[in-house]
């Protein structure tokens, strides 16, 4: 029985041993290119800075007072393929330079696939408030969906415990849980007018407006104002102002604001000041 017993082990070890591995050469490139960064991080100023114009002083003195950069934000997106696995082999490939910190499947499954501290390339050309490099600040949360269909329970299940996590690690605002459509209007959609960004917020991730019924718009309300206030960026307004009805109204429209829907912007916008 014991010989049974040990010569199914070794199978079962062998069929292991040999069972495909699909990233291994995309794993074993994501600790080469670590291992570059750790060598960078861990090198001292060099003098390479000085030249003519600049003294150079008479001895080395490096502080003992720092840490690493800390994420601010979390930009939320879609992945507007049809499958995980599809997402997961296009953050693989050198030549599309795309990727993100965490990818959440349709079952739930959550790949961490960038160590948070580092710079995915997630957002792209993008802006919120005065911030115009969004990737250097932000944690990319990509969710398996197609841009059709509405978001599994298993995902946003996992989607919550994700960002209670992020909340809490890096202590990051309420305010600053976003969309890619937020930070690129014009430009980007995702995650939809399906995303849940009302249940969001009252889990404490992202901002909302709450009850307008007793909302009296100032005679000066200005949107533009109001927009910038909020954080859109506001060079192309109408696209600033589709950004904003796919977030907080649910609906993909362009032309100009009705008077519900800049009530609903004031009270964002108050909430901002």
């Amino acid at each position: 029985m014991k010989n049974t017993l040990l010569g199914l082990t070794i199978v079962v070890m062998l069929v292991n041993s040999c069972a495909p591995k699909p990233y291994s050469g995309t794993n074993s490139t994501y600790y080469s290119k670590a291992k570059v960064f750790a060598n960078i991080i861990n090198s001292a100023p060099v003098d390479s800075v000085y030249s003519d114009s600049l003294k150079i002083p008479s001895k080395k003195v490096l502080t003992t007072n720092f840490g690493l950069r800390k994420p601010n934000m979390v930009i939320i997106h879609y992945t507007a393929q049809n499958s995980c696995e599809k997402t997961l082999e296009t953050f693989t490939t050198p030549a599309r330079e795309v990727s993100a910190h965490y990818v959440i499947c349709k079952d739930g499954t959550l790949h961490h696939m960038l160590n948070d501290y580092l710079r995915a390339w997630h957002a792209g050309v993008s802006k919120w408030g005065n911030n115009s490099d969004i990737n250097s600040v932000s944690i990319g949360v990509e969710i398996d969906n197609n841009g059709v269909d509405s978001f599994s329970l298993a995902q946003l299940n996992s989607l919550y415990g994700l960002l209670a996590y992020l909340k809490k690690s890096y202590n990051i605002p309420t305010e600053n849980f976003i969309g890619h459509s937020d930070v690129a209007p014009g430009r980007k959609v995702d995650p939809g007018i399906l995303f849940p960004w009302k249940a969001l917020s009252q889990k404490g991730y992202g901002s909302w407006y709450g009850d307008t019924s007793g909302v009296n718009l100032p005679v000066s309300f200005d949107v533009s104002q109001a927009l910038r206030i909020v954080g859109y960026d506001i060079r192309d307004q109408q696209a600033a102002i589709r950004s904003f009805r796919q977030h907080f109204l649910g609906t993909d429209m362009a032309g100009e604001l009705s008077i519900p829907e800049k009530k609903v912007l004031y009270r964002l916008m108050q909430k901002m000041l």
